[in-house]
């Protein structure tokens, strides 16, 4: 049973008289015991809807409705489970203090997984769980693997934990997609590990429909945590070689690549970057894989459309691990369009160690290294940046606090070159632009 929280204007659930207050309690005769069930149940064209008004007796409202049309109601999100693993690199264990609670909460929960493409490492999956995992068929899936070895994997994940092939295996024989990750720990499971957990990985696809090779993030705040180092060049590098021989089997066997490096390796190795096909579908870019090849080639789109425009000086800011590409084409933008228009690359000195992607600056970042720069008008700040549907960076300064501390027009851009090109459009129509 759930509780209606709201009910959207014009919707069809409005259409039918549902209020906010009344009880959903069943779809199609099954019970409805979370969000999930919902969903998983909306996308059935017919529907039977159960239903305990606030007050009143009970009554059913049957549906006929395209699987894609939501309905419009609002119902309550699941909490997570918690994490109980150790892991010897987890980012909220490197966390400076004095940040906000929810930031250092650690969650594994396949629910979050199925809705939004969260990383899990199953370890703490029920029997209960997988079943209801294959009976709703609440596929993709993606799941942290770090190492086959089970062994090796609890060791990295600091706790006694069910061996992970014999799930991924009853998944995909139930029909569940499932992407995958191993974050390489040097010392741990590079090497031969690494080759022995993506053969086993291979070896389930098409089941296995993606794997990310992903580098350790090593803050400057690991006290009294496991000795871990960086990758070197070198390491990098033959991690990249490795993973393009991998390439080429896969796609001689199952047309797909299936297995892609970090854009971080790339960068770390001094290795220039597959063309963007080769990233196929790019089902591995939130974990920052194919990054680069995407902004360079939305880059060169860019800069045939654009126009002169008629804005004030401004200035955007980046992270140290996109500054080149960034530069590059804010500076060749600036001159298709006429503008002043730099770009200041921010150390984290918030997190300190390697962090050097632009989504983990804070606002502290920028009022300690931009003050005595030249900003212009207004400050493009990416929308990395910020945490989602909020304008709190992630050490709770706000947009209006930076406008105030740096005296600045701030805008918030999309850390992409469309989502730039879209914000001086918008800009300069503002300010009376006619194209």
């Amino acid at each position: 049973m759930l509780e209606i929280l709201n009910v959207e204007s014009g919707s069809i659930a409005e259409e039918l008289g549902l209020q906010a207050g009344d009880r959903l309690l069943s779809v199609n005769g099954e019970s409805v015991c979370d969000l999930i069930d919902y969903l998983v149940a909306e996308n059935s064209e017919h529907l039977l809807l159960e239903i305990a008004p606030a007050s009143g007796d009970i009554w059913e409202v049957e549906i006929e409705h395209d699987s894609d049309e939501p309905l419009g109601l609002m119902l309550p999100h699941p909490e997570p489970s918690q994490c109980g693993n150790n892991c010897i690199f987890c980012f909220v264990h490197q966390l400076p203090r004095g940040m906000r609670r929810p930031l250092y909460v650690k969650d594994e929960d396949y629910r979050f997984s199925y809705l939004y493409g969260a990383y899990v490492t199953l370890t703490n999956i029920s029997e209960t769980d997988l079943d209801r995992i294959l009976s709703k068929q609440l596929s993709p899936l993606y799941v942290s693997v770090h190492a086959t070895d089970n062994g090796l994997r609890q060791q990295l994940l600091g706790r006694q934990a069910p061996p992970i092939l014999p799930i991924l295996q009853r998944l995909i024989a139930g029909g569940i997609e499932v992407h995958t990750q191993i974050v390489v720990c040097p010392g741990y499971n590079d090497g031969e590990p690494l080759h022995q957990t993506c053969s086993d990985l291979i070896a389930l696809a098409p089941g296995i429909k993606s794997l990310a090779i992903v580098p350790v993030g090593l803050t400057g705040h690991r006290q009294n945590l496991p000795e871990l180092r960086p990758l070197t060049p070198a390491e990098s590098a033959e991690i990249i070689g490795r993973v393009e021989a991998y390439q080429v089997e896969c796609l001689r066997r199952l047309g797909s690549r299936l297995i892609f490096a970090a854009d971080e390796l790339y960068l770390n190795a001094g290795i220039e970057f597959p063309d963007l096909a080769s990233y196929e579908d790019l089902s591995q870019i939130e974990n920052g894989v194919g990054l680069i090849p995407q902004f360079r080639s939305q880059a060169t789109d860019v800069l045939l459309q654009a126009v002169p425009l008629d804005l004030p000086a401004m200035s955007l800011v980046t992270g140290v691990s996109a500054a080149d590409d960034v530069s590059k084409f804010v500076s060749k933008l600036a001159e298709v369009c006429g503008l002043d228009l730099k770009v200041h690359v921010m150390e984290n000195q918030f997190f300190g160690g390697h962090v050097t992607v632009t989504g983990l600056l804070t606002g502290q970042d920028l009022l300690q290294q931009l003050p005595g720069k030249p900003l212009g008008e207004i400050l493009l700040v990416p929308e990395v940046m910020f945490r989602e549907n909020d304008d709190l960076l992630l050490d709770d300064l706000s947009v209006a606090d930076l406008e105030q501390k740096l005296d600045v027009q701030i805008e918030v851009v999309a850390a992409d070159p469309w989502g730039l090109w879209d914000t001086l459009e918008t800009l300069a129509l503002e300010r009376g632009h006619h194209f």
